[in-house]
Formats: C-alpha cells, sequence, structure tokens
C-alpha cells in the first residue's frame, strides 16, 4: 500500500477499549476512514481513565504502529478524547463591578474567564469551562460585548475531573518519542456529531450508553447545562449474568443473543432454557429479572442526573447512544422509567462516513465517539513515508516536546480543550495578567488618592491663607518692578 499524504488520527478512550482511527476530511464535509486498530484495555484502563500509565502507554504505541502499518506513513499528532469516570460540572458565578457605566469588551470577558479558570475545586481540575448567560445589570445575555453596564455577572458551566486522572493521563502522551497530542472533550464533540440543531435549541438529554460508563449531558438553547458519568454501563449486566456461574465471554454472548431491557409477562416462557453453552442452560424466568434489575437501575440513575429546573423543558427528549443502545427494548425502558415519550436510538454520527478497502466499522455506534473526534481533529497527523523512517518512534519523530505553544480558550475549538503543560502555562499568563492589572490598579488608585489629598489641602484654611500669602507676596512684588 502507498503511503498516504495527508490525514488525521483520533484516539479514543473508552471505557473498555482503546480506538485509533485514521481518516481523511472531505470537502464536502465527510470523512473517509483509512485505518482502524483497536485493543482491549481491562488492565490499564478502568472506566475510561488511566490508572496504569505504562500499560496504556504500550497499547497507544501499539495502536499507533498498527495504523502506521496500515497506512505506511508515519504518524507526528494524534487526536485524544478525554471522558470517563470522574467527570461532573459545576456552575460557577464571576461578578464584576464596574465603576461607572461601562461598554463591556472582551477584555472585561477574558478577566472574568481567568477569574472563573482560577477557582480551585479540592482535588480537581478544571477540563473545559462552558460560558452559560451573562447578567448585564439586569437583563441576560449571551453575547454581552458592546453593552454599557455598571455590573456584569458571568455564569460559567466547569467540567471538572479528579488531579489523579489529569496527571495520570498527561504522563502516558508525554512519554519520550510520543506523537504530538490535542486534547478534546469526548462527551462535547459527540454530542456535536449525534445531537440535531433543533434537539439542542428546544433541549436534550444525551445518554451514551458505555461498556462501564454511562454519560448523561443536557442541552438547553444550544448551550451544554449539565454533564455527569455515571459510573455504571453495560459491562454491569455482564457482570449480573456470570452470577449463573459463567465466564465473562459466555456471559458478554448471552447478553447480546438473549438480554432484553424490558419484557413483556406474556413473553415468558416458564419453561424455556437458554443456552450457555452445549451442555449448560439457564431459565429464562431467571435471567430475564437479572437483566431487567439492572437495566431499570443503570436508567434511572441516569434520568436522576438530570437537574430540576429543565426536567420540564427538554422538547427534545431523550437521544441514546453507545454500545449499550443496542440492548434489546432499551427505547421502552427509557420511555417507561424516564415518563420521556420522545426517545431517539442513534447509531451513527451526522457526518457521512466512507470506508477504505478492507476497513470495516460496525454501525452499532460502539465508534460513535472516535469518529467524533476525528471529525473534530484540527492538525494533520500525517508525518513521512515510513520507507523513509529507519525505525518506528524514532528521535526524530519526538514530536511531542514540541507543542504548538499554549493556545488560549479564544484559540481552540468547541470541546477541544487545552493539555495539563498548556494549562499550567495559561494559569501562570493568568497570574501574570493578574499582578499586571493590580500593579495598575494600585498606580492608579495611589495616584487618585494624591490628587484627592491635593484638592483637599488646596481647599483647607491653611491651604487658603498659605495661597493669600503668595498672591499677597506676588502683587506687592509686581508693583515694585
Amino acid at each position: 500500500m502507498p503511503a498516504t499524504k495527508e490525514f488525521y488520527v483520533a484516539i479514543e478512550l473508552g471505557s473498555s477499549k482503546i480506538i485509533g482511527i485514521a481518516g481523511q476530511k472531505k470537502m464536502d464535509g465527510s470523512i473517509s476512514v483509512l485505518a482502524v486498530a483497536s485493543e482491549t484495555a481491562p488492565s490499564c484502563i478502568r472506566k475510561g481513565t488511566v490508572y496504569n500509565i505504562e500499560k496504556t502507554n504500550q497499547s497507544i504505541r501499539n495502536i499507533i504502529r498498527r495504523l502506521q502499518d496500515q497506512l505506511q506513513t508515519e504518524i507526528i499528532r494524534v487526536h485524544v478524547g478525554i471522558g470517563g469516570q470522574g467527570i461532573r460540572s459545576v456552575v460557577n458565578t464571576i461578578v464584576r463591578d464596574l465603576d461607572e457605566a461601562t461598554v463591556v469588551n472582551n477584555f472585561i470577558i477574558d478577566h472574568m474567564m481567568d477569574g472563573n479558570r482560577a477557582t480551585h475545586y479540592q482535588g480537581k481540575t478544571i477540563l473545559d469551562v462552558v460560558p452559560q448567560e451573562y447578567k448585564v445589570d439586569s437583563q441576560f445575555q449571551l453575547d454581552p460585548v458592546g453593552i454599557e453596564c455598571n455590573r456584569i455577572e458571568g455564569n460559567f458551566l466547569n467540567i471538572v475531573w479528579r488531579d489523579t486522572f489529569d496527571r495520570n493521563l498527561s504522563k502516558c502522551f508525554e512519554q519520550e518519542k510520543m506523537p504530538a497530542t490535542s486534547y478534546y472533550f469526548a462527551p462535547i464533540a459527540l454530542a456535536d456529531c449525534i445531537l440535531t440543531e433543533s434537539e439542542k435549541r428546544t433541549g436534550c438529554i444525551l445518554v451514551d450508553l458505555g461498556a462501564m460508563t454511562t454519560t448523561v449531558s443536557v442541552y438547553y438553547r444550544n448551550i451544554l447545562r449539565h454533564i455527569v458519568t455515571v459510573p455504571m454501563g453495560g459491562w454491569n449486566i455482564t457482570k449480573d449474568i456470570m452470577s449463573f456461574h459463567v465466564d465473562e465471554m459466555d456471559a458478554e454472548n448471552m447478553k447480546l443473543k438473549y438480554a432484553s431491557a424490558l419484557t413483556n409477562s406474556s413473553d415468558v416462557d416458564p419453561e424455556m432454557k437458554l443456552s450457555i453453552d452445549p451442555l449448560r442452560s439457564v431459565p429464562q424466568r431467571e435471567f430475564i429479572p437479572i437483566v431487567e434489575a439492572r437495566a431499570e437501575e443503570i436508567i434511572k440513575n441516569a434520568i436522576a442526573q438530570i437537574p430540576s429546573e429543565y426536567a420540564d423543558k427538554l422538547v427534545g427528549g431523550i437521544v441514546l447512544t453507545g454500545g449499550g443502545c443496542n440492548l434489546k427494548n432499551i427505547e421502552l425502558a427509557f420511555r417507561k422509567y424516564s415518563n420521556i415519550d420522545k426517545i431517539r436510538i442513534a447509531k451513527e454520527i451526522n457526518v457521512s462516513v466512507n470506508t477504505a478497502k478492507n476497513v470495516n466499522i460496525e454501525e452499532n455506534a460502539t465508534i460513535c465517539t472516535a469518529l467524533a473526534l476525528l471529525v473534530k481533529a484540527d492538525g494533520i497527523s500525517s508525518g513521512r513515508p515510513l520507507s523513509e523512517i529507519n525505525t518506528l518512534f524514532t528521535s526524530d519523530n519526538d514530536t511531542n516536546a514540541e507543542t504548538s505553544g499554549t493556545r488560549t480558550t479564544s484559540e481552540m475549538k468547541p470541546g477541544q480543550i487545552q493539555g495539563a503543560r498548556e494549562r499550567e502555562a495559561a494559569a501562570e499568563e493568568a497570574r501574570r495578567r493578574a499582578e499586571e492589572e493590580e500593579r495598575k490598579r494600585a498606580e492608579e488608585e495611589a495616584a487618585k488618592k494624591a490628587a484627592e489629598e491635593e484638592e483637599r489641602k488646596r481647599n483647607s484654611t491653611s491651604g487658603k491663607i498659605k495661597r493669600g500669602f503668595i498672591d499677597f507676596f506676588r502683587k506687592i512684588t509686581e508693583a515694585e518692578e
């Protein structure tokens, strides 16, 4: 296969496996998938987060090598989706009282953003910030720049996760001779490629049913209002089936073949046996309650994450995606336990996807996040043809130390986030700007006080007497001359 000239590479750290995908973007907005590689990662990825750095790094290197072999081109940049256990959102409010009627400009907004970014959450790192509305005096505005006011209040949705997860991810991708890395918040990338504009505008819930996690995102008026990851998913059903004394592989196969999130009582046959293998079977009447109980728990936990202020505003309903949406009757179960009638299952992204020869993609929603990351990728991943390189991951390919520089949030696309090094540099820059602003404010305050003191002295009795003497002697001097 000849070397591929230009492509992008996305890596999804799923809750049970790592997926790498390489593709090209077409002028019509579609993407063409050129190569796919994946590895199960139960020993290094736990619920979508890195907990064994060395094993995760090795799995990623294996995926990159396999992609390079398929493409016959080195990979110099990868675009990584961040998500999984511990993700949650917190609303934060920053207020600025202005001395007098002032026209809001970008500097004021940036200063508020810096103040919000400086908010400290014990043991947590701010991954991304989604601005909500701004309250300008008494009016709410999505874009306050150019409006005159005396007071501005900014409401921000801070997406946070544990510091340990952030450190482990950084160590994993910043090891020697790894390609440069761009990070994206996977749930936002997925939402942009799954939800319609109408669903986001009128309000909806996106439920990504993964193997070990379920991520719930709430949108209203085109803005992400809430997000949280529940640490349970399809694997919990598999684990429950294992209670019938079957191994994990047989339990997974039984789930795919027999499991249903909701079963009509008339469809239960007390005498039916569900085959495990040629020698063993499980009574259907015992199998069904095990599956339904866990499915009900997952669904109710997902629905419980919806903030009360949006519960009656979500006209767009519920959109289900992820591997768990393949569970039979999952749509009926969500309708029953949520009391929301409008349910849509999304097993494909809303971008046209073509595949190269010998590349197979299952249309069962398990690869939607990886495809969404590929759509969002903004940096070319292709390097030199392998024929020009003696070995993979050579010192010439050590581009991770030479990143594209510290990007501000305004320079990044929605869903794209700063890496750990960029966040540290941005925090340092924000501190520097704050110190500079504080210095200028102190100088202005000192000058103002000095002027007020001078004016006070000038208007005091002693000041008036002093000026009177000065005027008197000046007049005498002028008369003598």
